[in-house]
């Protein structure tokens, strides 16, 4: 049987591979590289297992993993290579631009140094996952779609959302996890050499202190689909704000399949933040009912708390709140740790010395669950700064952009794009979130089409670069 699942795996990945490749390399649609994020990084770590269980090849899991790099390297070469004249290609600096440079600048710097106890390949590695996300920045900082590839792309995000929801319910209906049969735990430990922990044999996050279970549906664990329903709950939403009131079934289908899915995934700070971004929603974008049902979805559940949930939940949360959830605990623990180092290294201690990212050695390893803190710990306080200024910018930027853009298309991105990065901003300081492939690249690739959009209009006689 799972000869069989891995072959089917296979063949959906060329598919899709040899169809994105093909506009790439072909026609010289370096943009379609956002269709092969969008299909393939939800699925990744649960295919990774997947494939390794029948053939226990890590040749073969490599070729799978490292698809993604190969799709995005590719897709920078066929922009340079499509362009009649590099060198007249109107490039218009932004600040986000800016600082997105100075940051890789200087992880490029880092990883060059001789900083840190990592070795060169951590630290190469390490380098190469910073870049990843800014390569898709690139690319949508040059894209303009138009209304049949943008319909595409949201259909396609609307699909993930749904389908997550659906492999929550058989879970849940079946009382285990997805991951207890796809290789998860085999894979994990043989290849990344992480052994299973847990009362399920998966990892901690995929239960709650009083072991109840925490989903994932097919995502790489509760955290990552917790940061990812963001995404489809904001696309649903302003799809459901811009259309129709005729056509709301669908929209309102991915909004509560998103919601349902948070709260399979229990996930405390990314629970957190979907009001946070509700609230951000409803004043910035003047969706002022929003606050209401904001509002009513939070006193349900906390009537729900105190007179309905089980007493392991009510006391789930009465910890989580006071700190003494031995997780909340853990966190605090970290933040002082990557504090501390911050504060004796202003400058920082070098690549892959900070975080969760499996080149990162456990020995060496100082804090973790922050993102902020992560990158403070390994580039010091500008490194951190620059981070926290790009989500700055590029919020802000998105913002504009919806208010002003004529496109309505447009500015449904930019709307998801500003709502996401919001959303985010809570589980960035619990999580190495940036690891969330799935949110965290298509996030950034709205954040650049944003700030392409952004430079169209300010300068509609140039070509916005």
């Amino acid at each position: 049987m799972s000869l069989i699942v891995f072959l089917l795996i296979a063949v959906l990945t060329v598919i899709l591979t040899t169809w994105v490749m093909r506009k790439i390399v072909l026609e010289g649609k370096y943009e379609y590289a956002i269709f092969f994020v969008l299909y393939y990084l939800p699925f990744y770590v649960t295919g990774l297992g997947l494939v390794y269980m029948p053939t226990r090849s890590v040749l073969i899991v490599n070729v799978f993993q490292y698809l993604k790099e190969l799709v995005l390297f590719t897709a920078v070469l066929s922009f340079v290579f499509y362009q009649k004249s590099l060198f007249q290609y109107p490039f218009r600096l932004h600040k986000v631009d800016i600082l997105f440079l100075a940051f890789i600048g200087m992880g490029f710097l880092y990883m060059l140094l001789p900083l840190g106890e990592a070795d060169p390949v951590s630290k190469a590695v390490y380098f190469k996952n910073m870049l990843m996300p800014a390569l898709v920045y690139f690319l949508a900082r040059n894209t303009e779609f138009d209304k049949s590839d943008t319909n595409d792309l949201f259909r396609g995000i609307f699909t993930i959302a749904i389908l997550a929801f659906l492999v929550n319910v058989g879970e849940k209906l079946a009382a285990t996890h997805l991951q207890s049969h796809t290789g998860f735990a085999l894979y994990f430990s043989e290849v990344r050499e992480m052994e299973p922990s847990g009362n399920y044999g998966l990892a901690w996050t995929f239960e709650t202190q009083s072991t109840g279970r925490r989903f994932a549906s097919f995502f790489a664990d509760p955290l990552e689909l917790a940061s990812s329903v963001l995404l489809g709950f904001s696309a649903g939403l302003i799809w459901y704000l811009t259309s129709k009131r005729e056509d709301w079934t669908l929209y309102g289908i991915v909004m509560g399949a998103s919601f349902a899915s948070l709260l399979f995934s229990a996930s405390r700070a990314a629970f957190a933040s979907f009001f946070v971004m509700i609230f951000f929603i409803a004043v910035i974008f003047r969706l002022y009912r929003l606050i209401l049902v904001g509002a009513f979805l939070f006193f349900a559940f906390v009537g729900f708390v105190l007179f309905f949930a089980t007493e392991d939940f009510y006391f789930f949360v009465v910890d989580t709140i006071t700190f003494e959830n031995t997780s909340s605990v853990g966190h605090l623990v970290e933040w002082l740790l990557a504090l501390e180092s911050m504060v004796a290294n202003p400058l920082g201690v070098g690549l892959a010395m900070s975080g969760n990212v499996g080149v990162v050695d456990e020995e060496f390893r100082v804090g973790g669950e922050n993102q902020y803190l992560i990158y403070g710990v390994q580039l010091g306080w500008i490194g951190m700064f620059l981070y926290i200024l790009i989500l700055a910018y590029g919020i802000k930027t998105c913002i504009q952009v919806f208010r002003q853009s004529d496109n309505i298309m447009t500015a449904r991105i930019a709307f998801v794009g500003a709502a996401v990065k919001v959303g985010l901003l809570l589980p960035l300081f619990t999580a190495n979130a940036e690891l969330y492939s799935y949110v965290a690249w298509m996030s950034w690739w709205m954040v650049g089409y944003s700030v392409n959009a952004f430079q169209r209009i300010r300068y509609p006689k140039a070509v916005a670069a």
